[in-house]
């Protein structure tokens, strides 16, 4: 007795594919664009505000800018509202 496996690819499952690789791409474009603004938005107080955490673990310094990360989403919000 022979066991057969018959896969079908969904006809659906294309345009997921598509749209998941863009999201992944604009993301990262996202992430390279702020990593090379940060000195630049530093001077500006971005990522000293109240609510950004930096800390030292493992001989490291971390950066986690929440509040500066809210504040530039709701600035671009409102920048792509008014445009």
């Amino acid at each position: 007795m022979q066991w057969v496996v018959i896969v079908q690819s969904l006809p659906h499952a294309q345009p997921y594919t598509g749209r998941m690789l863009r999201w992944l791409l604009v993301v990262f474009l996202a992430l390279v664009l702020l990593q090379g603004l940060a000195p630049w938005l530093r001077r500006w107080g971005f990522g000293r505000l109240p609510g950004d955490l930096r800390f030292r673990l493992g001989g490291r310094q971390w950066d986690i800018p929440l509040a500066s990360t809210l504040l530039l989403s709701w600035l671009v919000s409102l920048l792509a509202r008014w445009l």
